[in-house]
């Protein structure tokens, strides 16, 4: 298995994840408080999985001395 391989897995999983709280807190009973610790735990948990997936997909700078940062273009030499 490569790298690239266990990053769609870890996708895949987070996505997954991502529906079955989903799916929980659809089906949460109602009234929810707010201070429900339950209900607020999911909400939290789901917004930590989507940070963990945009964070996999969003595309990564890596300086080089010809690239120094994001906004620098690429030094001609």
């Amino acid at each position: 298995m490569t790298s690239d391989d266990c990053v769609i897995v870890a996708k895949a999983e987070l996505k997954m994840a991502r529906q079955l709280i989903q799916d929980e807190i659809r089906d949460y009973p109602t009234p929810i408080s707010g201070c429900d610790a339950q209900y607020n735990y999911l909400i939290g948990l789901r917004s930590s999985i989507s940070d963990a997936l945009s964070a996999l997909e969003a595309p990564r700078f890596v300086a080089t001395p010809r690239t120094p940062s994001p906004t620098a273009g690429v030094e001609s030499r």
